[in-house]
C-alpha cells in the first residue's frame, strides 16, 4: 500500500515537471525569438501570432473563484479564442490550401465549443457572428424577394 501511493506521488511529481515548462512559457521570450529568426514576407503572421499567444496566455491567467466549473470555462475560452485567432492569421498569411481547410474548421469547431461551455454554466451564448470563413451576405438591395426598408433609397451605394 505504501509503496503504491510512494509510486502514485513519484508519477505526479514526473508529470508535474515535465509540464511546468508549458506552463511556464513567456510569450514575450518567444517573440523575441520568432522576430530574430523570421523573413519579412512572414512578419506580419509571426507578429498576429505572437499577439494571439499573448491574449491567450493574459486571458487564461484568472483569479479563482472557488467555482471549478467557472473557473475551468474562463481559462479554456481564451485558449479556444487563442486558436480562432492563429487560425485566422494564417488564413491570412497562409498559402497550403489543406492547411487553409483545416485553419477553417478549427474556426467553427472552436466557437462552437465555446458556445457550448458558456450554454454549460447557464450563460448566454456568444454573439452569432459569421465565421471568418464565410461570405458576408450579400447588401439588401441586392437580395432579390426581399423588400426595401421603406424610406431606403434603391439607388444608394454602399462603401467607397
Amino acid at each position: 500500500m505504501i509503496a503504491r501511493h510512494t509510486r502514485r506521488i513519484t508519477a505526479t511529481a514526473l508529470v508535474v515537471s515535465l509540464a511546468f515548462p508549458a506552463f511556464a512559457h513567456d510569450p514575450a521570450e518567444h517573440a523575441q525569438h520568432t522576430a530574430s529568426s523570421t523573413t519579412s514576407d512572414e512578419a506580419p503572421f509571426v507578429s498576429e501570432n505572437d499577439a494571439a499567444m499573448t491574449r491567450m496566455m493574459n486571458g487564461m491567467a484568472v483569479e479563482p473563484t472557488g467555482d471549478v466549473n467557472r473557473d475551468f470555462v474562463e481559462m479554456m475560452i481564451p485558449h479556444h479564442q487563442g486558436a480562432i485567432d492563429m487560425a485566422q492569421a494564417y488564413l491570412r498569411y497562409g498559402s497550403n490550401e489543406q492547411l487553409k481547410r483545416i485553419a477553417q474548421e478549427i474556426i467553427v469547431d472552436q466557437q462552437q465549443e465555446i458556445a457550448a461551455m458558456r450554454l454549460a454554466l447557464g450563460d448566454p451564448p456568444p454573439p452569432s457572428d459569421p465565421a471568418p470563413t464565410q461570405v458576408s451576405p450579400p447588401a439588401p438591395s441586392s437580395m432579390p424577394g426581399i423588400p426595401m426598408m421603406p424610406g431606403m433609397d434603391p439607388d444608394m451605394k454602399m462603401g467607397n
